[in-house]
């Protein structure tokens, strides 16, 4: 717990609130927001005295989460874990000093936010104690910085970017009013869990596997010293599943299924999950059996999931706000609005409006950022040409005003993120006849096979200057595809690597079919759900590397339950069971 200091502002909150505070302790009444109302009369309160000192704040913004979350584990169709909690989290937000510059420059951004759990029980009096403590830790750290920030501004040369450090914005009002709903019967939670790591018990090669299940359920109350006042709701339930084994050369080799969606009732069928789940089992033992691929520059054929994630990776990162300014970032496409960055058929938007696409929830779905501005449909890049970025409140030069694409988890300060990303084409072929257009560019080249990624893990990108400007796709299932007519051979121990101005050049086509990838996405404002969407492409060109792995050998003993003759022919290289 942080120190209370002993300052004057100490005293005119601690004076402020003991009278304030008894006229709190009554009932609330019929229908009131109890925790709304206390936020809002803190946030009045701070805003009054705290504007009396030197430096003054002059933004300040309460955003509280209430997340409920029920968690089920099951590994060999048994229970590991099964919990339901809850929680309050408390993100007091400051800016001293002015938009144009104040604390939170360049590398202070954190000194604009401090959190703390808050109680659980709508008491409008600990409410407003804990808003009151936050509030006071938090302008202590804010105007610490924007000193700091000042002295540097005068001592450093000018940025090439002297854009603002915070954009104004129209207040907005939305309460939600219906209560907020339960997260799924745990019992249920338990069940699916069970069934579906049952049907993984039965493979002896496979030597790891988990199955969890999360169900979030979240109601934020956001209030700002601009007049945005917001009460909104947010629900995801996440099955995922892992199967892990171990080629007879040390490989790690893993599979993941997940499955995303706003609800129980929207996931995949347990049918449909059941052929998801034989199907990881069978790829692994497949995969246990492939030779190891060598690195490679030649033609590939993404599937649409792979496509998604490597639009994701490869250019929404760099088309996020933040990644425009300061010196320490790459700007690979800073300075390219209005020219040609991707082949003249692709089209790129990110709306977080979309909630559903194509019968698929989409996980980046929401209403209003996490900086309380209302959601909005981008259009990033248009025929190829550069358009626009994905836009916090932190301006860029050129683009002054947020589109709603501020996001963060509790505790973070929100940056620009994407929510989902969605990629369509002009240039399109039916999806049966990609393959053969694979071989026929295959031959064009002169090279001895090409790529198909089936399926693919995620991935992670370099955005740093004094970092290389690449990135790293990790893919699953990959296959050779010869051009002589040999079957597909599946290959393991690969990564998809490059660099972002070179990779989207390649992209010769697409199917017509996109597929949706639901996923979270890890970056400087913490962990936000994403989707991305995309139809299959063929590229003229990608580049991969050989994947690091270890040597462990592979289980002497079979599993309980199965004796050495059936452990050992189902351990072989392609070995059935």
């Amino acid at each position: 717990m942080k120190k209370l200091f002993w300052t004057c502002v100490a005293a005119f909150l601690l004076a402020g609130s003991l009278a304030s505070l008894r006229t709190w302790a009554a009932a609330p009444k019929p229908n009131e927001d109890v925790l709304l109302s206390a936020m809002q009369k803190e946030l009045a309160r701070a805003q009054t005295e705290l504007g009396k000192q030197d430096p003054a704040p002059y933004f300040l913004a309460y955003s509280v989460h209430d997340q409920s979350e029920a968690v089920a584990v099951a590994t060999q169709s048994e229970l590991i874990f099964s919990n339901r909690s809850r929680q309050r989290t408390g993100d007091v937000i400051m800016r001293v000093g002015t938009p144009a510059l104040d604390n939170s420059h360049q590398e202070n951004r954190s000194s604009a936010i401090d959190s703390a759990k808050l109680p659980l029980d709508d008491d409008a009096d600990s409410i407003a104690h804990s808003l009151w403590s936050l509030t006071y830790a938090e302008y202590r750290n804010a105007s610490k910085a924007y000193l700091n920030v000042k002295t540097k501004t005068q001592v450093d040369t000018t940025e090439e970017d002297t854009s603002a450090d915070f954009s104004q914005e129209a207040p907005q009002l939305h309460t939600q009013t219906s209560p907020s709903a339960a997260p799924p019967d745990q019992h249920l939670l338990e069940d699916m869990v069970r069934k579906d790591s049952a049907l993984l018990r039965k493979y002896p090669y496979l030597y790891h596997t988990m199955v969890f299940v999360t169900a979030d359920q979240s109601r934020r109350h956001f209030v700002s010293t601009e007049g945005t006042r917001l009460v909104t709701d947010g629900a995801s339930v996440r099955l995922v599943i892992i199967a892990q084994t171990l080629a007879d050369d040390g490989m790690e080799l893993m599979r993941y299924e997940t499955a995303q969606a706003d609800s129980v009732e929207h996931l995949p069928s347990q049918a449909e999950m059941t052929g998801r789940i034989e199907k990881m089992a069978s790829d692994l033992r497949d995969l246990r059996a492939a030779p190891v691929a060598e690195p490679f520059n030649g033609p590939a054929l993404l599937s649409g999931h792979a496509a998604a994630v490597f639009f994701h990776e490869v250019l929404g990162h760099r088309l996020e706000g933040q990644r425009q300014r300061g010196e320490t970032e790459g700007q690979t496409f800073t300075k390219k609005v209005g020219q040609s960055i991707l082949p003249a058929f692709l089209n790129v938007i990110d709306d977080p409006t979309q909630h559903v696409l194509n019968g698929m929830d989409m996980s980046g779905a929401y209403d209003y950022d996490d900086e309380g501005v209302p959601a909005a449909r981008v259009e990033l890049v248009s025929d190829g040409i550069l358009k626009n970025f994905l836009m916090s409140r932190m301006p860029i030069k050129n683009f002054s005003k947020s589109n709603g694409h501020g996001r963060g988890e509790p505790g973070s300060l929100p940056v620009a993120r994407q929510g989902n990303l969605i990629v369509s084409s002009s240039r399109t072929v039916k999806d049966a006849e990609l393959r053969q257009k694979l071989i026929d560019e295959i031959k064009k080249q002169g090279k001895p096979y090409g790529l198909y990624f089936e399926d693919v893990q995620g991935g992670f990108t370099l955005t740093q200057r004094f970092l290389p400007q690449a990135f790293q796709v990790l893919p699953i299932m990959v296959w050779r595809v010869y051009p002589d007519g040999r079957p597909d051979e599946l290959v393991r121990g690969i990564d998809v690597v490059g660099t972002p101005l070179e990779a989207l050049d390649h992209i010769i086509l697409t199917g017509e079919k996109v597929d949706v990838f639901n996923g979270v996405c890890g970056a400087e404002s913490g962990s936000v759900p994403v989707s991305a969407a995309a139809p299959a492409m063929l590229l003229s060109a990608i580049e991969v590397q050989k994947r690091a792995h270890g040597l462990d050998r592979v289980p002497i003993l079979p599993p309980p339950g199965f004796d050495p003759p059936a452990f050992a022919g189902a351990t072989k290289a392609g070995g059935q069971q």
